[in-house]
């Protein structure tokens, strides 16, 4: 038994159900559905003895403590997060609450549960920490990537909560020996993300024929892993990854964001022309920058590569190409997701487009 936080929500849904397919053991999944998790993104395992849904939140000790007493996971997969930097931008309290005081609460829970086991129950336990690739700040154009050693500088409220969970995370196991493993992925895109996050919003605003809202200039760069990749990382990871250690996830992917927006209209065009006949770039509208916009995230994958094996199987043509096709194919599932609150948000965020 593995226990999962956040296992509803994008990464974590597909974690589990890559899982599920790759796997032996069975997965208790914690959430808390908030507007980003959706139990829909589980359908498939309905029914299935080896997921059990558990609605709640990683702040909540009593319950954590409950979980881990009843179940006695081996392991626990913490995706668990508020992570979208436009939120919070507008309202931070909600990601201190839970990317930091929720990662502590879940930390001392771990604990205290991983030291009253004994023998090779201890010694097999581990706690891995997923985080982001935005705790390390902006590169420059000509800046090396990312690796495992950079100086955090966060610049979002959200990075700097990421951040603050992850410095959490190392202290736990300096301070405790508590076995902990740490995950720092660049940007994710694949099937089951909410539709703010930038391909998904593209796909969704191109289908029904509303603006594709670009930030500034639309040359911000970002390292693009697909999700299934990731998962796969993160089960070796979790299989062999050293205790203490940090491993950055990265796909070799950097591509400016309006070199992604025109490569998935360049999709749509093919596999669902427009019904007026016009290509999906001409719907592409610039809007005012968010503040303190990174310039540039880019990935040295390097270090797992060469300790655990892992490489990336998707480029980033074959897994956008995934990528639309499911969102082609799910229609009724994006219209589940996108409610009142979502055109609202859209509305907030994106309306001063010109």
């Amino acid at each position: 038994m593995i226990l999962v936080t956040g296992g509803a929500g994008f990464i974590g849904s597909n974690f589990i159900l890559d899982w599920i397919a790759h796997e032996q053991s069975s997965v208790i999944n914690l959430d808390k559905l908030t507007y980003a998790g959706n139990q829909n993104n589980l359908a498939t395992l309905q029914g299935n003895a080896r997921h059990v849904f558990v609605q709640g939140d990683i702040c909540d000790a009593e319950l954590v403590r409950g979980l881990l007493s009843m179940h006695k996971p081996r392991a626990i997969i913490h995706f668990a997060a508020e992570s979208h930097v436009d939120r919070s931008i507008h309202g931070p309290a909600e990601f201190m609450q839970t990317n930091i005081n929720g990662t502590f609460t879940l930390l001392e829970e771990a604990k205290t549960y991983w030291q009253t086991l004994s023998g090779e129950e201890q010694s097999a336990f581990r706690f891995l920490h997923v985080s982001t690739d935005e705790v390390y700040g902006s590169l420059g154009a000509d800046d090396a990537p990312f690796t495992e050693t950079t100086a955090y500088a966060p610049n979002s409220p959200y990075s700097a909560s990421k951040a603050a969970s992850d410095h959490l995370v190392r202290a736990y196991h300096h301070t405790y020996g508590f076995p902990t493993l740490t995950t720092n992925c660049s940007n994710n895109y694949g099937a089951y993300q909410f539709p703010e996050k930038l391909i998904p919003l593209i796909i969704l605003n191109a289908l029904n024929g509303n603006p594709l809202p670009i930030y500034g200039d639309g040359q911000n760069i970002r390292d693009w892993l697909y999700v299934g990749d990731h998962c796969t990382a993160i089960r070796e990871v979790l299989a062999k990854g050293r205790l203490g250690e940090t491993y950055n996830i990265g796909g070799w992917n950097e591509m400016t964001n309006l070199d992604v927006v025109h490569t998935v209209c360049s999709i749509l065009d093919e596999l669902k022309p427009a019904a007026d006949g016009k290509p999906y770039a001409s719907l592409i509208t610039y809007v005012k920058d968010r503040p303190g916009h990174d310039r540039r995230y880019a990935i040295d994958a390097r270090k797992i590569e060469k300790e655990l094996g892992w490489k990336p199987v998707e480029t980033f043509e074959t897994g956008i190409h995934k990528t639309v096709r499911w969102y082609l194919e799910h229609a009724k599932w994006i219209e589940n997701v996108t409610s009142g609150e979502y055109r609202t948000w859209i509305g907030k965020q994106y309306g001063a487009a010109s």
